[in-house]
């Protein structure tokens, strides 16, 4: 395998990882907590922890994976553009 295919296989390994674990991290507020919120009667910030989860906890949780997405991936692509300069 020639430096690129190396470049390439690394670059999709590191993004397909990435995907799967900020996928997992929203699969938690999207169903895990919706699903035991019956259970999960205990106050936070003064209203019921199911209620807050579902009006404002998930959003702010998807407006930080999308965050940190977009930077761990702006800075894979750019590692990956001068890895490519740099060899090709």
């Amino acid at each position: 395998m020639d430096k690129i295919q190396a470049a390439k296989h690394s670059y999709w390994k590191f993004l397909r990882t990435t995907t799967l674990l900020l996928l997992i991290v929203w699969f938690i507020p999207t169903f895990v907590v919706s699903f035991f919120a019956n259970e999960l009667t205990f106050d936070f910030f003064g209203w019921p922890f199911s209620f807050w989860m579902a009006s404002q906890g998930s959003l702010l949780i998807y407006l930080v994976l999308v965050f940190i997405y977009a930077k761990l991936i702006n800075k894979l692509d750019s590692e990956y553009i001068d890895r490519i300069n740099k060899e090709g």
